[in-house]
């Protein structure tokens, strides 16, 4: 039995998909409020429940052998970034898990101190690998599906929107991959008790990416490009108004400010332990949006 939590997220839904796909039973961590029904006409094992609730995630973790961290924080960074992964942790040495597969971020260990999700995240990390616990920690950088709804919007006004500097580097990575890889860390003995940068096949500058979808969608990029000053000067008005929104917004600033990328050796590692060809960010957008697509 798996357990998936961020079950109804982009990539929970996808982990979950794949293993139902595979035949392998799956417990889907979900909120009452979310959309699962997709996940249960797959056959998946739904588990309403709340993370910021101890017995929720201790009842979740019962008769389970690999636990798959895929939930995010909706700024709640302390209770669910921090103390939910923790009790995860815990209820895993609790029930004989097996593996435990956690998502982390990458450049969490680059000391980011206005950013509560990479400190929360790197947190969990150094708890996780002290835990006596099998563990593969995986360091994501951006999601590919993060981008479909930007390449919409283009496809449809030709304009995209480049907050900070163009020149900064990424390595997107395909959600399906990360997905495929998630799952496989719980066999693959390379995968034992390591920790994977993930990205894309390809080191992507900022505004290489509305030219790709310029070429994609065969239309010249209108690129506005605003200087992070003024997200600064948002945030400082948000401060007055609601403090712990302002805070949460350092992630996202930290994102905007700063590159994330995986090094040539790194992809290489990654495509060698995993046995699989990772997909570019180009592939990844015509599959989506060149014909019939999932959800998200």
């Amino acid at each position: 039995m798996f357990l998936i939590t961020g079950a109804t997220g982009s990539l929970g839904r996808r982990i979950v998909r794949q293993l139902r796909e595979q035949g392998q039973p799956v417990r889907a961590f979900v909120r009452l409020l979310s959309r699962y029904s997709e996940l249960e006409d797959r056959g998946a094992e739904i588990f309403i429940g709340d993370l910021r609730q101890d017995k929720d995630i201790a009842k979740a973790c019962q008769g389970v052998e690999y636990i798959i961290v895929a939930h995010g924080s909706d700024n709640e960074a302390q209770a669910l970034d921090y103390r939910a992964n923790i009790e995860l942790i815990e209820a895993a040495k609790a029930n004989g898990v097996k593996h435990f597969v956690y998502i982390s971020v990458l450049g969490v260990d680059r000391g980011y101190e206005d950013a509560p999700v990479f400190k929360a995240k790197r947190e969990v990390e150094k708890y996780l690998i002290a835990s006596g616990l099998n563990y593969t920690i995986l360091r994501p950088s951006g999601f590919a599906n993060n981008l479909l709804p930007l390449a919409e919007r283009f496809r449809d006004t030709g304009i995209y929107l480049l907050i900070g500097d163009p020149k900064n580097r990424s390595s997107i990575v395909s959600t399906d991959d990360l997905a495929k890889i998630a799952i496989a860390s719980v066999r693959v003995e390379g995968a034992k008790n390591q920790i994977f940068a993930v990205g894309g096949p390809e080191i992507l500058t900022r505004e290489t990416i509305p030219r790709l979808f310029g070429k994609i969608f065969n239309q010249e990029p209108i690129i506005i490009n605003t200087p992070l000053l003024v997200l600064d000067g948002l945030r400082a008005g948000i401060g007055l108004i609601n403090p712990q929104f302002q805070r949460s917004l350092g992630t996202f600033r930290t994102l905007l400010a700063n590159e994330f990328f995986c090094t040539s050796s790194e992809i290489a590692t990654l495509e060698s332990v995993y046995n699989i060809k990772l997909e570019t960010l180009e592939s990844f957008i015509r599959r989506y949006l060149g014909g019939t697509q999932e959800i998200f």
